[in-house]
């Protein structure tokens, strides 16, 4: 996954080992090469999983801020892993009105996990069921699901979804019911219809889809009275912003 742009360039090698987990070892693998851009020159090596940790839940943040109502409380969290946390972290940092959060996923364990990190952030916090979405204003999908979570016709008209586990064309956290109803926000139309199963299962043209860049510039409508849907499949780019955010922030505390 390389990306460049004047003053740097970079790339992520990642791997996905389903197994790894009953090792005890991360899913997902992989390293971050930050490179001077005019000399190619390497700067610094960074862990590639706690990079995407940061820069995902970072995107959905941004796009849920302009995308959820002003008195979003509930957020239905799916999954329990690392993106499960940052999502988390994040949304609480960026809606003011968040005070409730449940949690739906597989492992008791993972989950309970969440649940008390979420009590810690001062949020009411329980474990729930794929029925919770239906008394919900924020939903998001962080699992390695391939068939969709929950029933979309439960999603209520003024929730915000963000999907962000899947980014291959044949596998979708939400179902079609949801996708028909929503206002469909992806980081780029070109991106999103080769990789976002979740839209292109439901038959979602690139005439329905607002780009993340129209949703923060408010050149994109947001309404209210219908589903909004933010639709992730991870872009190069993002990791550059973060892996160069990150060696700047470096330099500056050691003086270097």
């Amino acid at each position: 996954m390389p990306a460049a742009t004047d003053q740097y360039a970079g790339v992520k090698v990642a791997g996905v080992a389903p197994g790894n987990p009953a090792a005890g070892l991360p899913r997902i693998t992989g390293s971050y090469l930050l490179l001077d851009g005019p000399t190619l020159r390497p700067l610094a090596l960074l862990d590639g999983a706690a990079l995407t940790a940061l820069r995902t839940p970072a995107v959905t943040a941004l796009a849920l801020r302009a995308l959820a109502g002003p008195d979003a409380r509930h957020l239905v969290l799916f999954g329990a892993g690392p993106q499960a946390l940052g999502h988390l972290e994040a949304l609480n940092a960026v809606l003011p009105g968040l005070d409730r959060v449940t949690v739906v996923a597989r492992r008791p364990g993972p989950a309970a996990e969440l649940v008390a990190r979420a009590a810690e952030l001062g949020l009411a916090a329980a474990v729930g069921t794929p029925g919770a979405v239906a008394g919900a204003d924020a939903v998001v999908c962080c699992t390695t699901a391939r068939t969709p979570l929950f029933d979309g016709a439960l999603v209520p008209d003024r929730a915000v979804v963000a999907a962000v586990g899947s980014h291959e064309p044949t596998a979708r956290e939400v179902d079609a019911r949801l996708v028909d109803r929503a206002d469909l926000f992806v980081e780029a139309r070109e991106v999103a219809l080769r990789e976002a199963g979740d839209l292109l299962m439901a038959g979602a043209g690139a005439e329905r889809l607002a780009n993340l860049a129209e949703l923060v510039t408010r050149k994109a409508v947001v309404r209210h009275d219908r589903p909004r849907l933010f639709k992730s499949v991870g872009m190069a780019w993002q990791d550059l912003a973060v892996a160069a955010a990150q060696y700047v922030s470096a330099r500056q505390r050691t003086g270097g």
